[in-house]
């Protein structure tokens, strides 16, 4: 079955949800909407950018991890991977779609100072817990098993070699839109200009796209991305979400390692990991402002003056490397507590937020997916309880925290 060709303006006056932003969330939203038999609704997902060029989706690193100190955010990682290893099974065994593999190796959060391990150490009985392998590595024991690393100043780590590692999340993200499409859900190329309410200020009632139509909603989903203030400022809702970069280098070594380099997270904050036949590190700039949603110019001195010589101090034989690509991207940062925005608003009751998931969106997009269709479909969640992330305690100012944030 082809799904429909994609258009500019809708085909209806009226749907049941109009969810705004086509990238990874509004189409994991989508997908399990169109999948979902209790649901019978129409669809109509408005992205402005149909290449996604500027999208976190396009720039993501694709990782995922089960290290968080939050119970929740473990089990939505959790199924973030049974999704994936099963994802032609979730897709209905279409033979269309491909295999996706994760490849688990691992996180090592490695920490150089007592205070930071015991933070780790605590993590990790969370993580035990709910039947996640994470142990704690002292430095002799990372030493062994990855010999590689320079650990002078290391006091030990967290690690786990189980459903933790790196995927190919735009495969997903294009099956995820292709086929949410293939099942009636409606994507155009505009964008939602300005939203009215119900008399009583309840209810959206009307979504207005760039070119003009005004289109009745019964559900608004707000998948904005980096620009999810943007949309909710239209109903004169604020977010603490802002647009911050994050940089992404792909380099080549002298001496490769004689086995897979874990993602890392060293103490400086600086990331990095095998990618294929290279590898690759990020970090934040050392000043983290919010940047202008169109701001991806990179900073270049960032590689020679701060990611080449850790990655180089960490691991001695990344001293002759060479860089080989780079780009920024945005996380759409929640600056109350780094953790998403999930649910409806507390006063207009059909606005649902999939937001501010400050760089954790690729690994908890099924999830999330999987509570917003709950909640539009049946009035709640039936499978993970998103409740702690939901925007009452935007309103309170009362931050969810999450002790491992990268």
């Amino acid at each position: 079955m082809a799904a429909p060709t994609i258009t500019n303006i809708p085909s209806r006056k009226a749907y049941d949800v109009v969810i705004v932003g086509g990238a990874m969330y509004g189409s994991s939203i989508a997908w399990f909407l169109s999948a979902n038999p209790d649901f019978d609704g129409s669809i109509l997902v408005v992205e402005r950018d149909p290449t996604y060029e500027f999208t976190s989706t396009s720039h993501t690193n694709s990782c995922i991890r089960q290290q968080f100190s939050n119970e929740i955010n473990v089990r939505i990682s959790q199924f973030g991977a049974e999704f994936i290893k099963n994802f032609q099974s979730y897709m209905g065994d279409d033979p269309r779609v491909p295999e996706i593999t994760l490849q688990s190796f691992g996180y090592m959060y490695l920490a150089d100072n007592e205070a930071f391990a015991g933070t780790l150490r605590e993590a990790q009985k969370v993580q035990q817990t709910l039947g996640a392998g994470t142990r704690f590595m002292t430095a002799d024991e990372i030493k062994q098993d990855y010999p590689f690393y320079q650990l002078d100043d290391i006091v030990g780590a967290n690690h786990n070699l189980i459903d933790e590692g790196y995927f190919d999340g735009n495969t997903i993200f294009d099956w995820w839109r292709r086929s949410a499409r293939e099942k009636g859900a409606e994507y155009i190329t505009n964008e939602v200009v300005a939203m009215t309410m119900n008399r009583g200020g309840s209810a959206v009632e009307t979504v207005t796209l760039k070119s003009g139509e005004v289109i009745a909603a019964g559900t608004v989903v707000n998948a904005s991305g980096p620009r999810a203030v943007l949309t909710s400022r239209m109903l004169g809702i604020d977010l603490p979400i802002e647009p911050r970069k994050r940089y992404t280098f792909i380099f080549d070594a002298e001496q490769p390692l004689e086995q897979d380099l874990p993602l890392t997270i060293d103490p400086s904050g600086v990331h990095m990991r095998t990618e294929g036949k290279y590898y690759l590190a990020g970090c934040p700039p050392d000043e983290d402002p919010a940047v202008a949603y169109d701001d991806f110019i990179q900073d270049h001195s960032l590689w020679q003056e701060k990611v080449w010589p850790i990655i180089a101090t960490r691991v001695p034989q990344f001293e002759a490397v060479k860089l080989i690509n780079s780009w920024a991207g945005h996380y759409a940062f929640n600056t109350l507590d780094q953790n998403a925005i999930i649910g409806a608003h507390t006063k207009v009751k059909n606005f649902i937020f999939a937001n501010g998931f400050s760089g954790h969106g690729f690994q908890q997009s099924p999830a999330m997916g999987r509570g917003i269709s709950e909640w539009i479909t049946y009035g709640e969640y039936r499978n993970l309880d998103f409740s702690p992330f939901g925007y009452e305690r935007i309103e309170t100012e009362t931050p969810f925290l999450e002790k491992a944030v990268i």
